[in-house]
């Protein structure tokens, strides 16, 4: 691998250009309508204004890698490919003719790589369509799928004639040298400053998925900010009480951004800007590796509560009207949270006393309109913590 001297710092707070994969890839179905993806669950701060908060410097640079040392990256996941990026969806025909190329010596175009601050992996923004190709060929199997009982072999297809039907193992020494030693360029950028978070690799990846399936903010989080607190969210979803509460899983990640949400306010709610999204972007990198929440056993925390609520109220719990409302559910599982680590409560005094929040007028305002803005998250949650608190 050759690194370029040459080192190029921006200053980013518009989109940062990079380029689609390669144009090549199918045609991608249009957007879908994301406020029927989030079940029924409202959510007023899903509407928050998206502009980015803040001016980032961006250090990117350019390097070198042979084919076969970025296929063994591959292969070590030191260069990894985020889970959420849309599916693979080259043909064997266009991948056949990626390999070609380099067999021919063509040039390619590049890759679009970020470093991860904590483990210098790289991260594939942009590129995986072609990655991928490189892994199904030296593996000697295209697209292999974990449930197929057959994989269909890698061989050349509708190329010059001397590679047509080849593998990797099948190639003859002088090519599969030529293809090995050849080199794909890669620009990898890292976010300098502000230093203490990496939230410009978030902001990068909701600009490039502009066209296809729009990502949500907590599909992108999953796979960004992955480790042990997203591993223990994960979990949680899957309790059973949480599950009787919210419904079926949401195949958007809603269900499991409330999760994250509860976590984020109870421990800092105190701190809490606006956008929504951006706290919770800035909270899970904080507690990426979950030490910062382990003090109070968040798999607890969180089980004891939803399962205090769901004993008191069942499934209309968090539901004052129709669907279940973000708002309410912040505030009342950190009311409810916070009031049982002074010890057991009754059901009954749990309803009671939420009934007389569903009362509380400006309680209500809190949790009906513009239910991210500082004022309102911060009364809403002081009104339920001062609402359980007494019982």
């Amino acid at each position: 691998m050759n690194e370029s001297n040459e080192e190029v710092k921006v200053k980013v707070n518009d989109p940062v250009e990079v380029s689609e994969d390669e144009n090549d890839d199918a045609e991608l179905t249009e957007n879908e309508d994301e406020s029927k993806d989030d079940g029924n669950v409202i959510d007023d701060a899903a509407k928050d204004d998206t502009t980015i908060p803040q001016t980032y410097d961006i250090t990117s640079f350019g390097a070198d890698y042979d084919v076969e040392g970025l296929y063994r990256r591959l292969e070590r996941k030191d260069v990894f490919i985020p889970d959420f990026q849309r599916d693979y969806v080259w043909k064997m025909t266009e991948a056949s003719r990626f390999i070609e190329s380099l067999l021919l010596g063509l040039p390619v175009p590049g890759v679009f790589l970020a470093r991860e601050n904590e483990t210098n992996k790289l991260l594939v923004i942009d590129g995986q369509q072609r990655l991928k190709t490189l892994q199904f060929f030296y593996n000697g199997f295209f697209n292999p799928k974990k449930d197929d009982k057959k994989q269909r072999v890698f061989a050349l297809s509708k190329v010059q004639e001397k590679f047509e039907g080849l593998t990797y193992g099948t190639l003859d020494e002088k090519d599969r040298i030529t293809l090995d030693n050849s080199i794909i360029h890669a620009t990898i950028i890292k976010q300098e400053s502000p230093s203490d978070d990496d939230t410009s690799i978030y902001h990068i990846f909701e600009r490039l998925n502009n066209g296809g399936r729009k990502l949500t903010p907590q599909e992108i989080r999953s796979a960004l900010y992955h480790g042990n607190f997203v591993d223990v969210i994960k979990t949680l979803n899957e309790y059973s009480t949480w599950r009787e509460i919210f419904g079926k899983k949401n195949n958007r990640l809603k269900d499991q951004e409330l999760i994250l949400r509860f976590f984020a306010l109870y421990f800092d709610y105190e701190n809490y800007e606006k956008p929504m999204a951006e706290f919770l972007n800035k909270f899970v990198k904080k507690n990426k590796d979950a030490s910062n929440v382990d003090s109070e056993n968040p798999e607890i925390l969180f089980q004891n509560t939803i399962d205090a609520i769901f004993k008191a109220l069942g499934v209309s719990a968090f539901r004052p009207e129709r669907g279940l409302n973000a708002a309410v559910f912040d505030s009342v599982m950190i009311g409810i949270a916070k009031r049982l680590k002074k010890g057991a409560v009754e059901s009954e005094s749990i309803k009671n006393a939420y009934n007389a929040l569903l009362r509380d007028e400006s309680y209500i305002t809190s949790v009906s309109a513009a239910t991210s803005d500082e004022r309102n998250v911060s009364a809403r949650i002081e009104k339920s913590i001062s609402a359980f608190d007494g019982i």
